[in-house]
């Protein structure tokens, strides 16, 4: 088997995991709550979530996702160039950016010394502990997903019980 994601645009759900899971629902809804009443501004944990959604290959909730981010402020050049952010002048959370990428991907990418020194200089307090949980929350629902072929939205405004 090669490393390349297998991808299931058109398979039917495996698992309702809302209706059959509803303790692991439960659980991952308190770690999201948790998240927003983190010291994190609403954009960056937005910014987050979409690009680990991106990394993942997850296009479950990218536009639900995006939506949420213009919601909270963000614009459409900073979201169509999220993913290649790091590269550009306008994204002042780079190493924000930089420490979700590397924590998503951590079988090519590590949380290097150099990293953490950088966001070390930039987070006071909770921060690093609150970007690292809002990356693995993500992360979390990425692989429910995943795992269970939830379905896109029938439509571009259908939200997730989550």
């Amino acid at each position: 088997m090669d490393n390349q994601q297998t991808h299931f645009p058109q398979t039917s759900p495996r698992l309702n995991f809302f209706a059959l899971g509803p303790d692991a629902v439960s659980a991952m809804g308190a770690l999201d709550q948790r998240v927003l009443q983190s010291d994190l501004e609403k954009s960056l944990v937005e910014l987050v979530r979409i690009l680990v959604l991106q990394i993942n290959a997850c296009a479950f909730d990218i536009d639900r996702r995006a939506a949420d981010a213009r919601r909270a402020g963000e614009s459409e050049r900073r979201l169509a160039t999220l993913q290649v952010g790091r590269d550009t002048s306008f994204f002042s959370e780079r190493v924000a950016l930089a420490w979700a990428e590397a924590l998503t991907q951590s079988a090519d990418m590590h949380a290097t010394d150099s990293l953490w020194a950088s966001a070390e200089r930039l987070f006071e307090h909770s921060r690093p502990a609150n970007l690292t949980l809002a990356t693995n929350a993500a992360s979390s629902w990425n692989r429910f997903a995943i795992a269970f072929h939830k379905p896109q939205p029938l439509s571009p405004h259908a939200t997730s019980p989550r």
